[in-house]
């Protein structure tokens, strides 16, 4: 077996934003590879031939105050009065001077309530992790995973809180571990501008002159998206993709309603949380493959999704999913929040008949890496003669709590039980590159689940 040589990571130092500076330095670094193959000779470096890749990270203030659960706001990276008095009761909680702005003696108390959330466990969990957060503007962890298959170029726009000081712009060229006996480098070109948000959003219209001509361009928004703000509306405007994660949504209904908005715009979105629901969905579906069992889809009434407690994107979505695939309408939606965070859906179905949904968020000792995970769900009907029961769960405790619910058909559930491991945001993106514009099922979903959250309280 082939030795491995270290991964190459070549970094120059932080210059101020300049288009050709940028371009100059990346040339140099493909001049300066003095690498030398079993021939002698420099090995070819493929670069920047299949795609280009925007990643907007979260502003670290707002980030770092939601993941430690002093914020619930949107993270804007608009430091307004709601991440003020967050800032200020972590100030008052460490004995800090009361500023209510982004100090760095309060930047550090954070980052060591983060990383001790980072460490799973009776004091901690580690779903943070999720998010791919790092402190460090050059870290290559995005360029891991994709660089692996794909020659490409990655520009991160990392915003940060202060004085304005203008954008600096870092370059670097990443080559993943190779054989030895490899004569090709497959490389990514990463560029890093950083800056505070009005700094960036000020250079926002160099940032499209970064894009490769001719390529498919992606943009992975890590913050909560928004229309009105005028980086995310330029992005959005000259990429084939643009790639959300649900499960980061710190306010997740809100934030699903934000997305509904933008697709009736025109935004072709992906949600990498969307497919992490891929195996419900197949699994559902083969679930009512025999003719028998496709006649008892009709006799569904009751739906009954368990998810882990923190984020209800994951249910939600599965339920618009199954709602938009077998026609239903909802008619009302209402919540309570208490040990268990507790969603009823009433929908009519074709024929009138009416479904109850309930979807239950779950305490959970050890939470994973994915925040609002689904954990069971459960399809019957209150026809004891309707072949129609249906329990799909991802843990055997997952199932125990469903046949606990009792019902009409509890003794004779139709149980497919399947092992579905966590997907971090990484892979799904080397996954979610590969295609591009809009996903019309995701749409058809997303559609009903913001029809239904219009509902509440009415």
């Amino acid at each position: 077996m082939a030795t491995q040589a270290p991964t190459i990571f070549s970094l120059q130092a932080p210059k101020d934003v300049s288009l050709t500076e940028i371009e100059a330095e990346l040339t140099q670094i493909w001049q300066s590879y003095g690498i030398t193959g079993e021939d002698g000779g420099l090995p070819a470096a493929t670069r920047a031939t299949t795609f280009t890749l925007v990643v907007y990270e979260p502003e670290e203030t707002q980030y770092l105050l939601a993941a430690t659960g002093f914020y619930n706001g949107p993270i804007d990276g608009i430091l307004g009065p709601q991440t003020d008095a967050a800032l200020r009761e972590v100030q008052k909680k460490h004995d800090l001077a009361e500023t209510g702005t982004s100090t760095p003696e309060t930047l550090t108390v954070l980052r060591e309530e983060y990383f001790k959330k980072q460490h799973s466990g009776p004091q901690g969990d580690n779903h943070g992790a999720a998010m791919g957060y790092t402190f460090s503007a050059t870290s290559p962890t995005i360029a891991d995973e994709i660089a692996l298959r794909n020659p490409c170029r990655i520009i991160a726009l990392c915003p940060i809180a202060g004085e304005d000081e203008g954008v600096k712009a870092q370059v670097s060229a990443y080559c993943p571990i190779q054989k030895q006996s490899s004569s090709t480098l497959v490389c990514c070109e990463y560029i890093t501008l950083t800056g505070t948000v009005a700094a960036l959003e000020r250079v926002g219209g160099m940032i499209p002159a970064l894009l490769i001509g001719g390529l498919p361009k992606f943009l992975w928004w890590k913050a909560t998206p928004d229309a009105h703000n005028p980086l995310f509306k330029r992005l959005a405007a000259v990429c084939n993709n643009v790639i959300v994660d649900s499960c980061n949504f710190n306010t997740p209904e809100d934030d699903l309603l934000t997305l509904q908005e933008l697709v009736e715009t025109g935004v072709p979105l992906a949600d990498l949380n969307w497919r992490r629901l891929a195996a419900w969905q197949e699994l559902t579906a083969e679930a009512y493959d025999a003719p028998q069992r496709r006649v008892g889809l009709r006799e569904i009434d009751r739906v009954t999704i368990d998810y882990e407690k923190g984020n209800p994107a994951q249910a939600l979505l599965f339920l618009g999913w199954l709602a938009s695939r077998l026609e239903w309408q909802a008619v009302s939606y209402s919540k309570e929040s208490g040990d268990y965070d507790i969603t009823r859906v009433r929908f009519l179905a074709q024929d009138q008949k009416q479904i109850e949904a309930e979807l239950a968020g779950v305490p959970i000792a050890d939470i994973g890496e994915i925040v609002g995970d689904l954990i069971a769900l459960r399809l019957s009907s209150t026809n004891p003669q309707a072949n129609c029961g249906t329990l799909i769960c991802s843990e055997t405790g997952g199932c125990m709590r469903m046949e606990t619910h009792g019902g009409a058909q509890s003794a004779g559930l139709f149980q497919q039980v399947s092992s579905l491991s966590e997907q971090k945001a990484e892979v799904l993106l080397s996954q979610q590159v590969q295609r591009w514009g809009r996903e019309a099922l995701f749409e058809e979903s997303l559609a009903v689940i913001a029809t239904t959250l219009k509902l509440e309280n009415r």
